[in-house]
């Protein structure tokens, strides 16, 4: 829908750049700094609490808040010069609106990047992968980790682990390994709804970093 609208935008202006018309009122720029003002307030807000609860879907509101501060920022400036110098700059409002499209097209371009990568189970950072294992890594007995993958199902992430354990523990014993790892990963990190472990036996006389 971004997409759409910025190329709808950018035509229209161009289509309308070389007709003749009166100059906007000098009265039209408070409209975009209001706009400008209250829209870098809301979009601060959804951007910062998208990243804390994991929404994908507020995040991309917040970046819709980001377009219209620079579609602003662009009309603002398309305006000014238009009412600096009617005469020599009358073209310079459709001019603006040009951009603005286009600011909305790359936008949009970006919103369905993010989201598409969310929707196809894309891995988490490396930051947030690190984190998993270093969390593994604070219960006694987990001499490893071999595999750790993790996807998103709505605003948390399901993590699969497969830790390495010593072979000649009993099966209770990595049971227990397992189930300290899971609760120890669920309690440090929110974002993570629930753990599936795998134990592996640890090759002898070996240890991995995790990395």
């Amino acid at each position: 829908m971004l997409m759409a609208a910025g190329c709808a935008i950018s035509v229209h202006s161009l289509l309308q750049a070389g007709t003749a018309h009166r100059p906007p009122a000098a009265y039209a720029i408070w409209p975009l700094i209001a706009s400008i003002i209250i829209k870098t307030m809301l979009g601060a807000t959804k951007y910062r609490f998208g990243k804390k609860l994991g929404s994908a879907a507020l995040a991309a509101d917040a970046w819709n808040d980001a377009v219209d501060i620079v579609s602003g920022l662009a009309a603002l400036s398309a305006v000014s010069l238009t009412l600096y110098d009617p005469a020599r700059f009358l073209a310079a409002d459709h001019y603006g609106g040009f951009a603005v499209g286009l600011i909305v097209v790359f936008t949009g371009l970006r919103v369905a990047r993010d989201t598409g990568l969310v929707l196809m189970d894309t891995m988490p950072d490396e930051r947030l992968m690190q984190s998993i294992r270093e969390a593994a890594y604070q219960v006694s007995g987990v001499e490893g980790v071999e595999k750790c993958f993790a996807r998103k199902t709505g605003l948390q992430y399901h993590v699969d682990l497969h830790l390495e354990v010593d072979p000649d523990i009993t099966v209770r014993s990595s049971h227990d390994i397992a189930q300290q790892v899971r609760e120890r990963i669920r309690r440090d990190l929110e974002w993570v709804a629930d753990v599936l472990v795998h134990v592996e036996p640890s090759p002898r006389n070996h240890r991995t970093n995790g990395m």
